[in-house]
């Protein structure tokens, strides 16, 4: 999906609900609600395969406004310093962004799906309890000034999953001691899934009116291409569903992988095995 802004991704799932008819419907990490892009969503079985998907690599651009500090850390939040005008250059920005490359700790926004004894942080800042978040370990691959416009910049990051760009953007206002807060906010890729091959709702709605929403749907043997894949026979198969081990080729692609897919003579994914002998697999999700 390409998300469009104003909407949570709660929203985006519950409208590709309507849209296939089903209630199996999920999404591959969440985007705020100003923000645009790129939102995997898995529809029926495939929803069983959401947790080989919690660590992927995210690619952004974003907007920073420097000036002033939001309490959200973006343009959603009430200003929490007064605002400026200042005027910034690339010399300027640059050697900061430095700060913000490579792995470190960073500390995430109070208002954020983090949670803390099972709340989200958001629900606690809303209550007027606002929690006090242990940082966490991310790495940024890429961190790419792109422009600078007047108290404007325009920023590109490729991070790994659980990296916040509005946590990025408030600490760059801090460190050049004029406060900053994120204005925009695009994902263009999430793990494998890019922007080239999302789909907007409108586009979505269209499909479904013609009986093509099929057409916008990723075969899940085509999924998770890190995992090695094995090729299995109906006898193969029928065992797999029950829960059997199953045998993997020695000369399989991607043999380094802990995970293999099995596939059907018709193309299609049965499950996912986890690697127990050299050439044997466990089924741990079966679709």
């Amino acid at each position: 999906m390409d998300k469009p802004e104003g909407w949570t991704s709660h929203d985006v799932v519950n409208k590709l609900r309507r849209l296939a008819g089903t209630k199996k419907v999920g999404h591959l990490g969440t985007l705020d609600p100003i923000a645009t892009g790129v939102l995997p969503v898995v529809i029926g079985r495939a929803t069983r395969l959401a947790q080989f998907f919690t660590r992927n690599d995210k690619v952004y651009e974003g907007l920073v406004r420097f000036g002033y500090s939001t309490g959200t850390y973006d343009r959603a939040g009430a200003p929490t310093s007064p605002e400026t005008e200042p005027q910034l250059d690339a010399a300027r920005i640059e050697p900061v962004l430095n700060h913000f490359r490579g792995p470190f700790l960073q500390t995430p926004p109070p208002v954020s799906a983090k949670k803390v004894g099972g709340v989200p942080a958001y629900k606690l800042t809303r209550r007027q309890n606002p929690p006090e978040l242990a940082p966490v370990a991310v790495e940024v691959y890429e961190l790419a000034l792109l422009g600078v416009e007047g108290a404007e910049a325009r920023l590109r990051c490729h991070c790994s999953a659980g990296t916040y760009l509005r946590a990025i953007a408030h600490e760059l206002g801090e460190e050049l001691g004029c406060g900053a807060h994120l204005k925009d906010l695009r994902r263009t890729a999430s793990g494998d899934f890019s922007i080239d091959r999302s789909h907007t709702v409108p586009a979505l709605e269209e499909m479904a009116a013609a009986g093509r929403l099929g057409e916008a749907l990723i075969p899940a043997a085509q999924l998770l291409p890190d995992f090695a894949s094995q090729f299995v026979d109906d006898i193969t198969e029928g065992r797999i569903r029950q829960g059997r081990d199953f045998p993997v080729s020695p000369y399989r692609q991607n043999r380094a992988s802990r995970y293999v897919k099995a596939v059907s003579r018709a193309g299609d994914l049965i499950a996912i095995g986890e690697m127990k002998l050299p050439n044997i697999c466990h089924p741990i999700v079966v679709l």
